[in-house]
């Protein structure tokens, strides 16, 4: 046997061995949330029906109706996952319905999802936790919200906060890559393009907006990595966020006045 071939044998050998070697990587698959069939894996709460669900959150046709109100009253809370997660990628798809109820009537049609949501429901309606703002115009604001004194699970004090780079746009707080950075344990972070005129009127579309017109669905995204959150809207890339002090909770789908319907509610696990 040559010199030559030796060494491609040798060389090949090592090649084949390195291979086998290798860790064989397992892509992680998604977690159906919402089954489509029930409310299987959440529970509801509301100030106004405690732990009880008088049609505020129902299935129809495979979907997720959040009712929003009925008559006067608008309903304020949300359905909540019995499970904690971290380092995932949570997406979801939603359109709003017509109506809107108590004082969000002809308001923006407002709703969202907490992401590591700790402590008690009582008394609501929220949980501690950051906002994906879901709201006409405002799609992908990013919200820090401290609730219910602020405690985690074990109803110990917990500090919420986060840092993201932002400018300022009067007295509003907009979220720019490479702007300045600022800490925040309360108040939001638009997203980039949220028109500087928004107005909280039902139907109310901005400029730039990127989620979808009335009645057609905008997806979602929130990639929630380690102590860091990105927020994208149809694909585009609306809020970032770093530092998150909590990195670990439920996910609450709130009910906030007005009709909205979300399907295709899937969690991915993230390597942290």
């Amino acid at each position: 046997m040559t010199v030559s071939r030796r060494v491609f044998l040798g060389r090949a050998g090592a090649t084949v061995a390195t291979l086998i070697a290798m860790p064989r990587v397992v892509k992680a698959e998604p977690i159906r949330l919402f089954n489509g069939k029930n409310l299987d894996g959440w529970y509801c709460y509301t100030p106004q029906a405690k732990y009880e669900n008088p049609g505020i959150f129902t299935v129809v046709d495979g979907m997720l109706r959040v009712a929003g109100g009925s008559g006067e009253t608008a309903y304020y809370g949300g359905l909540i996952t019995r499970q904690s997660f971290s380092n995932y990628k949570l997406s979801f798809d939603y359109k709003w319905g017509e109506p809107t109820y108590g004082s969000r009537k002809d308001k923006a049609r407002d709703s969202g999802v907490l992401l590591h949501c700790v402590g008690p429901n009582e008394p609501g309606p929220w949980m501690t936790s950051y906002e994906f703002q879901v709201i006409e115009g405002g799609a992908g604001d990013l919200l820090v919200v401290p609730a219910n004194g602020s405690v985690d699970d074990a109803g110990k004090p917990v500090v919420l906060q986060l840092s993201a780079e932002i400018v300022k746009q009067g007295k509003a707080t907009i979220w720019h890559e490479g702007g300045e950075t600022a800490v925040l344990r309360g108040g939001r972070v638009n997203w980039y393009g949220r028109d500087p005129d928004w107005r909280d009127t039902a139907g109310f579309r901005g400029r730039e907006d990127v989620e979808g017109k009335f009645g057609e669905w905008t997806h979602c995204e929130a990639i929630c990595r380690g102590d860091t959150l990105e927020y994208r809207v149809n694909g585009k890339l609306v809020n970032k966020a770093f530092d998150l002090s909590i990195t670990r909770g439920k996910l609450l789908f709130q009910t906030e006045g007005a009709e909205v319907w979300y399907r295709d509610i899937l969690l991915t696990p993230l390597a942290g």
